[in-house]
């Protein structure tokens, strides 16, 4: 069995824009993959690790317990063996307390890719391999999250490339959520549930074709795949429309 630590914030813990509550695990994007790659007959255990208002390296001054790299090594320790680890994070870092640009979060990104490797794993364990995932770019936040994420929209310009150029950096596979979703209709921030479902079932595919190795198992996989491929590469195709100025049909 492949064990899979998603160590993310709110957009993966699954909030319902503009409320207190959270998606069923059905519906938030690692129980998707988790229940898509299980449907395709594969071995996967899902292990969500998503605080909100988590950030990379930085400290919530409203509230404890929001560093994202105090502690990440003992998670991983605690919860290995573990064959990937989902590194999911950088939205929080924008928040109208924080004076961040997108360099500085990369490279939040960067440290903890650094403590998860130093992570100290019992002997003989496997070293986990780490995907990091940019998050889709946030937009004007509204409702009641306004106040938080003022001007967020504009401190996190680039923050997918520069996330990147991170990855490539230490050697770590790289997925852009943004070329599968945008950000909530509701608040412009988190996930709608539609959302949850899209960039569920593109991590599963990434995982399928070679993310995690996994074995491929008969025609339903294939298919499955040809379909979750082709969704992918029409948002990337719709994605790159938008920011060509090129009119596509809605």
């Amino acid at each position: 069995m492949h064990q899979i630590l998603v160590y993310a914030d709110s957009l993966s813990w699954g909030i319902i824009p503009s409320t207190r509550n959270r998606f069923r695990f059905e519906q938030r994007w690692p129980g998707v993959m988790e229940l898509e790659l299980a449907r395709m007959g594969q071995s996967v255990r899902v292990i969500e690790n998503c605080l909100n208002g988590r950030r990379t390296v930085w400290n919530d001054p409203f509230k404890p317990g929001r560093n994202g790299i105090v502690g990440i090594e003992q998670r991983i320790e605690v919860n290995s063996p573990l064959s990937l680890v989902i590194l999911f994070l950088g939205t929080n870092d924008f928040q109208s307390m924080h004076k961040h640009n997108a360099w500085h979060s990369a490279q939040g990104i960067s440290a903890l890719i650094s403590a998860i490797k130093r992570a100290p794993i019992e002997p003989g364990m496997p070293e986990p391999k780490i995907l990091v995932v940019a998050p889709p770019a946030i937009q004007k936040a509204k409702g009641p999250i306004a106040p938080k994420f003022e001007g967020a929209e504009h401190k996190a310009r680039n923050l997918a490339s520069a996330i990147k150029l991170i990855a490539a950096e230490n050697s770590c596979p790289f997925f852009n959520a943004g070329t599968v979703t945008t950000t909530s209709k509701v608040d412009g921030v988190h996930l709608d549930e539609d959302q949850h479902l899209a960039l569920g079932r593109a991590l599963a595919a990434w995982m399928l074709f070679g993310g995690l190795s996994l074995p491929l198992r008969g025609s339903v996989f294939l298919w499955t795949l040809v379909v979750l491929l082709v969704t992918i590469s029409l948002a990337e195709l719709i994605s790159a429309c938008q920011n060509s100025g090129t009119p596509h049909n809605q």
